[in-house]
Parts: structure tokens; C-alpha cells; sequence
């Protein structure tokens, strides 16, 4: 496995605005997808039970490249670009038309079932290290 995991996503007619361009709050929408989906890939490769509890989001900060236009698909890559003790950052990139039109980074913090934050176990570790971009592109 290497970094970045890649997704296919539909837009919707709804996700435009009047200019024709995807509205940014459905960036935000299309990046929580693609976390969605990435974890959930994760966790279906995973050995074991693992140490449980909920993943939630600490901070996110978008950069947009380039006009998201409205079309049948966009592309997300999703990427680890830093590992922590307690949290871990996600790059998802959306591209069109085979150039960055927008960058969403998110720090995530896995919460224990007391709803505090825990640090990552090894083994969340290496899941996450097996999808880290390399050190130039970070």
C-alpha cells in the first residue's frame, strides 16, 4: 500500500452554486466522505479488534487551488501527512482534470469511550504509516 488512496465520488446537481461551481461547504462535505471511506477501508483490512472508541475531527484547514466545477465525478485522494501521539493528519485532495482543484488537511484525534483522547496504538500506527506521502511531499 502506498499513499494516496484514491476515490471515486459523484457530485450532485445540488452541490453547485449559481456560478456553477461546487459550493465550498461541499468540500467540506466531499473531504468527510473520503475520510469515511478511508477509514472504513482501514478498518476492513484490519487484523484484530483493535483498541475501539471514536475518531473525531480537531481542526481542519482547506486551500483551494483551482474552480471545483460541477461534473459527473470528482477524484479524492486521501494521504497521511503527519502521524502524532494522540492525532494524525489527513490530506484530502480533490482532483479534476488531472490537476489539484482543492486541499483539505485534518487533524484527527481518536477519542477512548470516556471521550477523552488517547494516544494511537502501534498498530494504528502502522496502518496509518503504510499511507503516509513521502517526507519531500508533505
Amino acid at each position: 500500500m502506498s499513499a494516496p488512496y484514491e476515490i471515486e465520488m459523484d457530485l450532485r446537481w445540488s452541490d453547485q452554486d449559481a456560478q456553477g461551481h461546487v459550493n465550498n461547504a461541499k468540500i467540506v462535505t466531499l473531504a468527510e466522505e473520503a475520510r469515511i471511506r478511508f477509514h472504513a477501508f482501514l478498518a476492513s483490512q484490519r487484523q484484530g479488534s483493535g483498541e475501539g472508541g471514536s475518531i473525531v475531527v480537531a481542526r481542519q484547514e482547506i486551500d483551494y487551488h483551482a474552480e471545483t466545477r460541477y461534473a459527473p465525478a470528482i477524484t479524492l485522494q486521501v494521504s497521511v501527512v503527519r502521524i502524532g501521539t494522540k492525532s494524525y493528519t489527513l490530506r484530502q485532495q480533490g482532483i479534476q482534470d488531472g490537476r489539484p482543484v482543492f486541499t483539505v488537511d485534518s487533524i484527527l484525534v481518536w477519542l477512548d469511550g470516556a471521550g477523552s483522547s488517547r494516544a494511537l496504538t502501534e498498530g494504528e500506527r502502522a496502518e496509518l504509516e503504510a499511507w503516509s506521502l513521502p517526507e519531500a511531499e508533505s
